[in-house]
């Protein structure tokens, strides 16, 4: 069925998946708990940078992998390769139960709260608000709670899911120009925050407060938040089997979408940082449904926070079409592997697309809304993303040694440095993840876990294809 997806998308249009997928709303929000972690706008920069890079590493170490092996899927593809199906399917069931899936939820009820910033949306009366479901330790199932919000998400998820059923065209021109928006808009940004003359509440932020001190930990953690906002970045090789000359132009997406991003991202807090100072942003980490970056752009410009609630909006509504439009691959990949539901392997005879996948898809993302479990999906996001990722990167090495004749268009550069180093990083943040909150990976490696049963399910009922 693979071959009935057709080959459609650029290499401008890969850059724009790769961009899209990352900026959400992690950088105009993370710089406050960043601050509140490190006390130092110079620290705050290099948390940026050092993030930046190791997610450049990974990605060059993946753009390997995606030059010899394009076809639909992505990672999923590359993990049999590497290690088997088994290995395989349990990344195809993890995207499907929480990495992909919870992204879009998530992004998706970010994009209903700034719409609700703007517009407040309707709730229910409080009686039908407070209902509990379901509750669990610190998690409670209230589905009407926050009712307007979350019908505005679903709406979303909706819209976008028909707009992809309908074409990868459409998908592809609105990641195209809502991207291109999103970056022109980051870049308008650090402009104002670089030109603004001297902000009076600036003065010394790069100097730790003498009662404060930054540990290793501390570093880390304010990492971890960098993390969420490179959230995306190896979404565009789900796209194999629809970008134009894949083996060519799907490592170079990979490598140069990356660097932008980070590039972006950097400057645009060197940029919040002439706006504010680090107590500024110390101070809006505890305060709930504060964005950092509407509040230190309203220190300068009577619009400011209105220009920068616009412009989460756009990227938002552009990073959850990049999730919608991009994961449903890897599902029609399994289920013409007999690892899903088979009728998730059929692609539309006339628009091309995996339809049933995105359906599935849509299903599943509108129940995570309406049950409010993505924000605790969501906070395991990068653990159980970076146990895949890590063994992505070490697959690099696998590959060389399994497959040592095959064409590579792209050979990660300093060999095998890079991989080794990106695989002994995501080992340690794994490890941090579990030691810092063991509530969270035992979940985490649980909803995992799940994927055994059906696999084997899958197996004996005789679907698995050699």
């Amino acid at each position: 069925m693979s071959g009935e997806l057709k080959q459609k998308l650029g290499m401008f249009s890969a850059i724009m998946v790769v961009i899209s997928a990352m900026i959400g709303s992690g950088v105009f929000k993370k710089i406050s708990v960043m601050s509140n972690e490190l006390h130092s706008s110079t620290m705050v920069l290099l948390a940026w940078a050092a993030a930046g890079l190791i997610t450049l590493m990974g990605s060059i170490s993946n753009a390997e992998v995606a030059g010899m092996i394009a076809k639909p899927g992505g990672q999923y593809v590359y993990f049999q390769k590497m290690y088997g199906k088994l290995f395989a399917f349990l990344f195809g069931w993890a995207s499907f139960s929480v990495i992909q899936t919870a992204t879009a939820a998530s992004v998706a009820y970010v994009f209903a709260e700034s719409v609700n910033n703007l517009i407040p949306l309707p709730v229910l009366p409080e009686d039908w608000s407070n209902i509990v479901v379901f509750s669990v330790n610190n998690f409670q199932l209230m589905p009407f709670h926050n009712f307007g919000v979350k019908a505005l998400a679903v709406g979303l998820v909706i819209l976008l899911s028909v707009i992809n059923y309908y074409g990868i065209d459409y998908g592809e021109r609105i990641s195209n120009i809502l991207g291109a928006t999103v970056v022109v808009g980051i870049l308008a940004v650090i402009l104002i925050g670089f030109l603004a003359k001297d902000n009076p509440d600036v003065a010394e932020q790069s100097v730790v407060a003498a009662d404060k001190t930054i540990s290793i930990a501390s570093f880390f953690a304010a990492m971890m938040a960098a993390f969420w906002a490179f959230e995306g970045w190896n979404n565009v090789g789900f796209l194999g089997g629809e970008i134009k000359n894949p083996k060519r132009n799907i490592p170079i997406a990979l490598s140069v979408g990356t660097i932008i991003v980070m590039t972006l991202y950097i400057l645009a807090n060197a940029a919040f940082l002439q706006m504010g100072s680090i107590p500024f942003f110390e101070h809006l980490a505890t305060e709930q449904n504060k964005i950092a970056a509407v509040e230190a752009m309203n220190q300068i410009w009577q619009y400011g926070g209105l220009f920068i609630s616009c412009l989460i909006l756009v990227s938002t509504f552009n990073s959850t079409n990049n999730s919608l439009m991009t994961a449903p691959r890897i599902y029609y990949s399994m289920a013409n592997d007999g690892l899903f539901i088979k009728s998730a392997g059929k692609s539309h005879h006339k628009y091309l697309t995996p339809h049933r996948s995105i359906i599935y898809q849509m299903i599943w993302c509108s129940m995570l809304v309406i049950s409010g479990s993505f924000d605790m999906l969501t906070e395991m996001l990068v653990f159980i993303a970076f146990i895949f990722y890590g063994c992505g990167a070490f697959g690099v090495i696998v590959l060389r040694k399994k497959m040592p004749d095959e064409p590579r268009p792209f050979k990660v550069p300093l060999y095998p440095f890079i991989p080794l180093a990106f695989t002994i990083f995501s080992a340690f943040l794994v490890y941090y993840s579990i030691s810092e909150s063991p509530g969270n990976a035992k979940v985490g490696l649980f909803l995992l876990s799940l994927g055994l049963p059906l696999y084997y399910y899958f197996k004996k009922q005789g679907l698995l294809k050699d």
